[in-house]
Formats: C-alpha cells, sequence, structure tokens
C-alpha cells in the first residue's frame, strides 16, 4: 500500500465503493501516479481504511474499501483560542497547532486584533492539509469568528489555560477529564479590562512559559507543546 493518506469526509465502510472528488482524484492520480490497482488510505473520525484503486474514469478516482487499518480512540480535547494575525505566520500556527493534536479552534476578536478577518476555506484546507500529513484521524473543526466577551460567556465552565505574562505560576494540573481551552492574546497583548475579564472565571489557568515576551502563533505552538507533553507523560 502507498503512503498516502486522504480525508473522507463521508461514512467508510468495508466494501464500500465510491469515489474521489475532482481536487483528490486530480492529486492522487497525476502527482502521486498512483495506478488501477494500486491502495491508498482513507480516513476520518470513525477510523482509517485501505482503499483499493478500481479505475480512473475521466481523471475521477473510483475506489473500493477493502480493510480496517485502525479505530479511532477517545483522545482529551484541547482547543485553541486565538486572535487572528498576518496570513503567513497564521497558517503556520493553524498547521502546527493541527501537528499537535488540538481538536477546535476558535477564532476570537479582541480590542487589539490588527487582522479582523479570515478566510475559513483557507484555514480549512491547512487543516485537512495538517491532519493527512501528521496521521490523525480527527480533522480539527474551525469555529465562526466571535468576539471576547461572546468567547467568555459560553465559557463559563471551560477550562481554560491563560498564557499570562504578568502570573508567576509556571504548573499545569491536567488531571481534569473535561476539555482544554488554550487562549492566546493578540501581538499587542490583551487590554487591561480584557485581562480582568478574563482572570474572572472560575475555571481560568494562568500560566507563564516564558520571561520574554513571544510572537502570537509563538506562544501558541509553545502551550500546546507543553500541553501534549503532559498528557503523554
Amino acid at each position: 500500500m502507498s503512503n498516502i493518506r486522504l480525508f473522507f469526509k463521508d461514512t467508510l465502510s468495508l466494501n464500500l465503493v465510491s469515489n474521489l472528488d475532482k481536487s483528490q482524484s486530480r492529486y492522487i492520480s497525476k502527482v502521486m501516479r498512483i495506478k488501477t490497482g494500486q491502495s491508498f488510505s482513507l480516513f476520518n473520525q470513525s477510523g482509517e481504511w485501505e482503499a483499493n484503486v478500481d479505475n480512473i474514469n475521466k481523471g475521477i478516482v473510483e475506489f473500493s474499501i477493502v480493510k480496517k487499518l485502525r479505530s479511532s480512540k477517545s483522545e482529551k480535547e484541547v482547543w485553541l483560542a486565538f486572535t487572528p494575525i498576518k496570513l503567513n505566520y497564521l497558517n503556520i500556527m493553524i498547521q502546527k497547532a493541527t501537528e499537535l493534536g488540538v481538536s477546535r479552534f476558535i477564532p476570537i476578536l479582541t480590542e487589539r486584533t490588527v487582522v479582523r478577518k479570515l478566510n475559513e476555506n483557507r484555514i480549512n484546507k491547512i487543516i485537512t492539509e495538517a491532519s493527512e500529513q501528521s496521521n490523525r484521524l480527527k480533522v480539527p473543526n474551525l469555529e465562526k469568528l466571535t468576539n471576547l466577551d461572546s468567547f467568555l460567556k459560553s465559557n463559563q465552565n471551560t477550562n481554560i489555560i491563560f498564557g499570562d505574562l504578568n502570573t508567576d505560576n509556571k504548573k499545569l494540573d491536567l488531571k481534569n477529564k473535561n476539555p482544554l481551552c488554550i487562549l492566546i492574546g493578540p501581538e499587542g497583548d490583551f487590554s487591561i479590562k480584557e485581562r480582568e475579564n478574563i482572570l474572572k472565571l472560575k475555571n481560568i489557568i494562568p500560566i507563564k512559559i516564558s520571561n520574554n515576551i513571544l510572537r502570537s502563533e509563538t506562544a501558541a505552538i509553545s502551550m500546546i507543546s507543553i500541553i501534549s507533553f503532559n498528557l503523554l507523560s
């Protein structure tokens, strides 16, 4: 079997006969040069499956599922609440956060957010490609852009890990089975009022990960890495 893995949004099951969309068909037939009779893998939240190329008809790859390779496992939910940043840095942050196991992306607007729009199609494409590359089964969700006040109101009972340069806390307790949400501020940090509102939440966990001032994407990747390491320990 080839090392090609693709995300398939529809239901997968043994002996399923179906076809890839135009973009995926072009990728594996023209870019990866896969031929009829060869196999590749398809995955989604239900697991990963071996698919055989039955035919390539007018550029569309027709396949059949021949074997289940693995089932999905229950994992601790890790979310990332972030403010939009410049495109190149945002792309890197989304890609690396997906590779490191983030299951939900929550974009938020703050007083000091400079970039106030998101290209959702582009971000979802990066998320899918990073999931394919990193051997994940569950492709993270991208939520709609919201403001900080709405985010705080809807996450009153969520365990939020707040990257805060002004705290002395450097310890994390990850024994709670509830989802964890990492909250990262904009390049100019949260305003004084915003920080006060964040710290009012009962399940907030402020933590300092560096004595240096980090860029938003660096802070996000660092926080996720620390949490991932602790969850594996």
